[in-house]
């Protein structure tokens, strides 16, 4: 068995019945989801990705990279390491960095048990994806776990809106979207931030109110 394969064995050891459904979920969309992603690059997210890259720093780990849309959006000094559920996409982010010249650490595996060390990042980045990783609230421990002191956490995503005619809508989709897809349309990660003790210290909501990206720092002393 190649080191690949044996890697690939132990992640699936690992992952929940979830975790397993997200993944041939992604795997099956990975040729389709960035042509289906044009619309809401351009209309829906605007500025996000590049809002996301410009305040990334230091060694850097983006949480479910995707297929790499991101990945022109980072500064070029930044030491990039990319962690994704489907290695259908994974394939495809591994591609775009090669097209881009962008070298990048490219990791399978899972946001709820991420294999780096305690404090191993100065940033944490995780775009259009807490809204999808079946525990949301373990997968954000995880961030902080790996996020150094002072160090920053950038998060991108749909959320409820503000406006409940829209909020209405949402969770009339999410009857299909959950049960298809596992994507949630009126979950909010800033409450879970704050709750972790994390300090907000930029937020940005648009399009009534159903997206949301922010800024957070891991404090440099731990409450007790």
């Amino acid at each position: 068995m190649s080191r690949l394969n044996h890697l690939r064995t132990l992640v699936a050891m690992t992952l929940s019945p979830a975790d397993r459904q997200q993944q041939q979920h992604w795997d099956e969309s990975a040729s389709r989801y960035d042509r289906a992603m044009r619309f809401v690059e351009r209309r829906l997210l605007r500025d996000t990705r590049a809002w996301i890259g410009s305040r990334a720093s230091g060694r850097t780990l983006e949480v479910a990279i995707g297929t790499g849309l991101s990945l022109p959006h980072y500064r070029d000094d930044l030491e990039l390491v990319g962690l994704e559920l489907s290695p259908g996409m994974l394939a495809i982010a591994r591609r775009r960095a090669a097209d881009l010249g962008r070298a990048v650490e490219l990791h399978e595996g899972t946001a709820t048990q991420l294999p780096f060390a305690d404090t191993s990042f100065d940033t944490v980045v995780c775009t259009l994806a807490l809204c999808a990783i079946p525990d949301d609230h373990e997968a954000l421990v995880e961030m902080v776990r790996v996020l150094r002191p002072g160090g920053r956490l950038l998060l991108a995503d749909h959320v409820a809106s503000t406006w409940p005619p829209v909020r209405g809508l949402q969770r009339l989709v999410e009857r299909r979207s959950i049960p298809q897809a596992g994507e949630h349309f009126t979950r909010r990660p800033l409450p879970l931030v704050e709750a972790l003790g994390l300090e907000i210290i930029e937020q940005e909501r648009f399009l009534a109110g159903a997206i949301e990206r922010l800024t957070a720092i891991r404090p440099e002393r731990e409450q007790s």
